[in-house]
């Protein structure tokens, strides 16, 4: 019988800036409602960043966490993922600030360092509503987002060890599967893990579903199927159709307006709760289920959202 399939919504993310859309959650209360509308869709997962509330700049300090998460564990039953990939430019512990103070179940942890270039949406718009956006995205022309093995390993250590709190492993590469393993090989991740496959980012591994199909293959047999759980997500236009790609290969998918601020060509998203009907419409016609968030927890070994510190 096939699993149920976990979606996971990722909100807002670091890398969309406020110009692009006025669906974009910014502040403290928008994250929240952002996220609770996407939990009552059918999201079991909900993956988050702060911004800066008067610029809408990724910002990594544990106040603003505090303004929008203990709101969203008190209205649903959603797993809550603190990103540890903050914003670009960023240092390894301005990144790990937040889950460290909030001990969350879940972090986001990206297994390799790597080009991230955004700089192409610059051709996309002419008015900025804030100076830093062009610059911010110019930036990333000549930039590498680090992720050493000492980083990593360090990461592994402090949230992992030191707060029971599993990860989703970000993977923009082959490479990044291959580093996986290696932790493994030394102790420091153990099964169930939560792997999650990054396409189309100018950088990482290609929007194609050859790759899809590849890295799946690959991570099977370098971790054994029933050691892991694994996501798809794909950047821009790709979103819907690598979700939907991931729930037949019997895995499992992210949405949000982090990863795609589209609902469908040309049009722009209203909501994340939008995108999360929609891929749950598609599961759910394929005759698959979603997963609730007491499954998310079972399937992943999650410590519970009654160990947390928020």
């Amino acid at each position: 019988m096939a699993k149920s399939v976990i979606i996971t919504c990722a909100p807002t993310g670091g890398i969309h800036t406020p110009t692009m859309s006025p669906h974009l959650p910014i502040t403290p209360a928008e994250i929240a409602t952002a996220s609770i509308e996407a939990a009552d869709a059918g999201a079991s997962i909900i993956h988050l960043h702060a911004r800066d509330p008067e610029t809408g700049k990724p910002d990594p300090r544990p106040e603003i966490f505090a303004q929008f998460l203990p709101v969203i564990k008190q209205a649903t039953d959603a797993v809550i993922n603190v990103s540890t990939g903050g914003g670009l430019g960023m240092t390894m512990d301005q990144r790990l600030l937040a889950a460290t103070t909030a001990s969350p179940e879940m972090a986001s942890l990206n297994m390799g360092s790597m080009n991230f270039g955004i700089f192409p949406l610059l051709s996309k718009y002419t008015d900025w509503k804030h100076d830093w956006e062009p610059k911010f995205l110019e930036m990333t022309r000549d930039f590498i987002f680090p992720n050493t093995f000492a980083t990593i390993e360090y990461a592994l250590k402090t949230l992992g060890d030191g707060h029971g709190t599993k990860f989703e492993f970000e993977c923009y590469d082959l490479s990044h599967l291959y580093n996986i393993k290696w932790f493994i090989d030394q102790g420091l991740i153990k099964p169930p893990f939560f792997i999650q496959i990054v396409f189309g980012i100018l950088g990482g591994v290609g929007a194609d579903l050859d790759n899809l199909m590849h890295m799946h293959k690959v991570a099977d047999r370098l971790f054994g199927a029933e050691n892991y759980e694994w996501s798809v997500l794909a950047a821009g236009r790709h979103q819907m159709p690598f979700a939907t790609q991931s729930a037949l290969l019997g895995g499992n998918l992210r949405v949000g307006l982090e990863d795609s601020l589209f609902i469908g060509k040309g049009e722009l998203a209203t909501s994340n709760a939008q995108q999360v009907r929609r891929i749950r419409t598609i599961i759910e016609s394929l005759g698959l289920t979603v997963a609730t968030p007491a499954e998310a927890r079972e399937r992943l070994g999650l410590k519970g959202g009654d160990k947390v510190a928020f």
